[in-house]
């Protein structure tokens, strides 16, 4: 999946700056697609190339002008062209495996002391989903847009789920037994 596409389908709910695109992404993107603001304003302006999006600028008083970017008919012909293609698991790309990996040849603490604070950070970030989620909850009948982001929602709450568990499940191996004590100990 390209940037462009999450943009186009950001832009397909409501025209919006990019801004504010960035803080959508922040608000109900990041458990599936992270992209700096830097990365947001380079991408429109190729989509806007392309012919994609389009924009109003809006004056502002002692501020450079205000750009309202909008999804064209020629953007919702590529996200309609985009949409059915096949899409394929996203290669792993992760630091703590190769970390784990190399785990028998590096002090065990380190590695330790690496899982805790990735197993917080995780932590952190489910317990700001479930706040989230806490908000879908209160409207028992939501509009159909808002049905559709609770399930890209959901599938963030299992991935950091998935990952406490799975940060517990080599910490638990990793305890020291008695008798690695006691070995340790008589060295």
């Amino acid at each position: 999946m390209a940037l462009a596409h999450t943009i186009l389908t950001v832009l397909s709910e409501q025209p919006s700056t990019g801004y504010d695109i960035s803080k959508r992404f922040e608000e109900s993107v990041s458990c599936y697609w992270k992209a700096s603001q830097q990365q947001i304003y380079r991408e429109l302006g190729k989509m806007e190339v392309a012919g994609w999006v389009s924009f109003d600028l809006i004056p502002q008083a002692g501020k450079p002008d205000k750009k309202v970017y909008r999804i064209t008919p020629a953007g919702q012909a590529e996200l309609a062209r985009w949409y059915p293609e096949p899409t394929e698991p996203a290669p792993i790309r992760e630091d703590l495996l190769v970390k784990v990996l190399a785990g028998a040849f590096m002090p065990q603490a380190q590695l330790v002391a690496e899982l805790r604070r990735r197993r917080q950070g995780h932590l952190d970030q489910l317990m700001r989903y479930q706040a989230m989620e806490a908000q879908y909850q209160v409207h028992p009948n939501p509009p159909r847009q808002e049905q559709y982001r609770y399930l890209t929602l959901r599938r963030g709450l299992r991935y950091e789920q998935d990952w406490i568990a799975w940060c517990d499940e080599v910490l638990a191996l990793l305890a020291p037994t008695a008798d690695d004590i006691t070995t340790a100990h008589y060295r």
